[in-house]
């Protein structure tokens, strides 16, 4: 009999010790390897803010370390590309963006990754519009009087962007499809040094997101999303101002290398949208301009799409192509 018992506790022990990893997968992460959340731009923009403030709490929430790592140039290939090619396991993460994720598919005629096949959307998470920042020297305050402007000093109105491919390069060139002028481009090296120049009167407007534009706010006369910002709300939007339709919007999401297990995809979009949804975090982001969206995997999936299918027809009408 006693045999038998101390048999039986035996068993017990084994079955008890192997339940363990499935415990812990069940309360935090497989394991205590850190996950690597990769971010296409250097420290202090709108991705790197959003990523670091998901990436402390999804460290809480899986109780697993995520590490923040900044992997900026080549107009973001270099930091997709690693992603693109690590290993599906849920241990390297993406934080998309629309410039690298989805105009980099239309621009560039060949890249070392799949803009969509490579990548296993979790979830978007921020939209982040542009404004219209009009120099001041113009005295210019809204939409139409910048069209007009344009209209009656053709071939000298100018525009400027972060650089030739870039995502307000191509706003500006829908700007100018939709309201019928031809603002000549000029790129520079990023938005800061060409919002110097809108400032000084040596370009005449530029389309830097609502964050980067915080400090020359004043000169904007339009943001460029579907609604008014909440954070600006005396500021119109572009569509409500004489262009209706119009809508140029940054974004940023979250993705995995293509091929990570679904369990992990649907475990992590859980766990981010519900980061997004907790007060201090939807606080923080909205204080800067972003909107929160928080959607399925599915709807990122197809909101990306349609986003190459938008820019892809800029790019081809106006002939914007990198190698």
């Amino acid at each position: 009999m006693r045999r038998t018992t101390i048999i039986r506790c035996f068993i017990f022990a084994i079955i008890a010790v192997a339940l363990l990893p499935i415990r812990a997968q069940a309360d935090g992460w497989p394991t205590a390897r850190p996950i690597r959340f990769i971010i296409p731009y250097p420290p202090g923009g709108a991705s790197d803010v959003t990523a670091r403030i998901l990436g402390a709490k999804l460290s809480e929430s899986l109780k697993t370390p995520v590490v923040v790592e900044n992997r900026p140039g080549a107009n973001g290939i270099i930091a997709l590309e690693a992603v693109a090619k690590a290993d599906p396991d849920g241990f390297t993460i993406l934080m998309a963006n629309l410039g690298p994720n989805a105009i980099n598919a239309v621009v560039y005629k060949k890249l070392p990754y799949d803009p969509v096949k490579s990548f296993s959307p979790i979830t978007l998470t921020t939209i982040v519009p542009q404004v219209l920042l009009v120099t001041p020297k113009l005295h210019i305050k809204t939409v139409q009087e910048l069209i007009a402007y344009a209209k009656t000093h053709p071939g000298k109105a100018t525009f400027a962007s972060a650089g030739v491919g870039s995502s307000n390069h191509l706003s500006g060139e829908l700007f100018n499809a939709m309201a019928g002028i031809k603002m000549l481009h000029v790129p520079y090296k990023g938005d800061a040094p060409s919002m110097v120049d809108v400032m000084a009167g040596v370009v005449d407007v530029a389309l830097p997101t609502v964050i980067a534009a915080t400090p020359n706010i004043n000169s904007a006369v339009a943001v460029t999303s579907s609604k008014r910002v909440p954070s600006l709300p005396d500021l119109p939007t572009v569509s409500e101002s004489g262009l209706p339709g119009f809508e140029a919007v940054s974004w940023g999401g979250v993705m995995a290398p293509a091929g990570t297990p679904t369990t992990i995809i649907n475990r992590l979009n859980v766990e981010i949208n519900s980061i997004l949804k907790q007060p201090d975090v939807a606080q923080k982001l909205t204080s800067i301009g972003a909107q929160i969206v928080a959607s399925t995997p599915e709807e990122f999936a197809a909101y990306l799409r349609s986003e190459i299918d938008k820019w892809g027809k800029v790019a081809r009408d106006n002939n914007i192509t990198l190698d």
